[in-house]
């Protein structure tokens, strides 16, 4: 992380601000030799619908959609049990 004074920040916002959203780095400020802030770029959030949509799986036909459906439900029981009795 690169440190820079307050001062620095003042005369040059427009160049770090630039440094951090286009190369995502942190930008670290001080003031009399201290730390005072940091600058990051946000925290980038996916819903679960944008991640799926980048996984690339083979599409089944519709028999072998047929046979996995069969195959798969000798495992899953249909009855609702109450965890409370």
């Amino acid at each position: 992380m690169d440190t820079i004074s307050a001062t620095e920040l003042a005369r040059n916002t427009r160049d770090i601000l630039d440094k951090v959203t286009s190369r995502g780095e942190t930008v670290g400020i001080s003031r009399n030799n201290a730390l005072i802030a940091q600058i990051s770029p946000p925290v980038r959030h996916m819903t679960a619908s944008q991640m799926l949509a980048n996984i690339k799986l083979p599409k089944l036909s519709s028999q072998e959609a047929d046979k996995w459906l069969n195959d798969s439900k000798p495992r899953f029981d249909d009855s609702l049990n109450n965890p409370w009795e």
